[in-house]
């Protein structure tokens, strides 16, 4: 079995405690001067993520821009998502249904924009990082929240729009029923007379669909696992 190596100059930026603006201008230009396009340029993204403890904004920016592209973008089905698309993402990004960093989360939110299908469970997932930081007090959603407060804020309030305004349509936002119940626990959670008055809006306009979400499958898979997953625990 081969052993991932990163190539240079990704093996040199590698080695570094912070990425820095010039960094990614070096890796822009030299090691994906095409951006991310196969596996292996996958498998590096995340080996230099994962090892280099200090990023730039600049980093920030390149990693969820082209990650999300080469999803969306560059595997089947090209421009949107399907199941096998959503469980590489779970399988990748979170641990135990939790989205570890505000980075990663905001690489699946980005995902979620760009692509002109998302399957309501990548949706579900999304929202219940708000859960998770309101309940458990974990998640990267939580690392990014303003305020730490056991009620619905503003910044939760756009948070959640940013993940369902792409299905609201004439005042009605139609969920699945795993998104319907994670919108049901959140509201156990929290205390209506203690929230934000949209967020009232947002469930008066959820509306639980009638009928699934057709299941999408198929053989092909995203990418080549193998070396992604070893650069991930790198």
């Amino acid at each position: 079995m081969s052993e991932f190596r990163l190539a240079f100059p990704a093996c040199v930026v590698a080695g570094k405690h912070r990425l820095a603006a010039e960094d990614i201008v070096l890796l822009r230009k030299h090691a994906f001067p095409e951006g991310i396009r196969t596996s292996q340029d996958v498998a590096a993204m995340l080996a230099l993520n994962n090892s280099c403890p200090e990023k730039c904004a600049e980093w920030n920016a390149f990693f969820v821009e082209q990650l999300a592209g080469f999803i969306v973008n560059h595997t089947y089905p090209q421009g949107s998502l399907d199941d096998i698309n959503v469980a590489w993402i779970m399988r990748m990004f979170t641990t135990d249904g939790v989205v570890n960093s505000a980075l990663e989360l905001e690489l699946i939110l980005h995902i979620m924009e760009i692509s002109a299908d998302v399957p309501g469970e990548l949706r579900a997932l999304a929202l219940d990082q708000l859960r998770l930081a309101i309940t458990d007090g974990i998640g990267g959603y939580k690392l990014s929240r303003a305020v730490d407060r056991r009620s619905i804020t503003r910044q939760d309030v756009d948070f959640t729009m940013r993940i369902f305004r792409s299905i609201a349509a004439g005042g009605v936002i139609a969920v699945s029923s795993g998104e319907y119940g994670v919108f049901q626990q959140i509201e156990q959670a929290t205390l209506p007379a203690a929230n934000h008055p949209h967020w009232a809006g947002i469930m008066a306009a959820v509306e639980l669909r009638d009928r699934p979400e057709p299941r999408r499958s198929r053989w092909l898979r995203i990418v080549d696992e193998e070396p992604v997953a070893r650069a991930a625990v790198a």
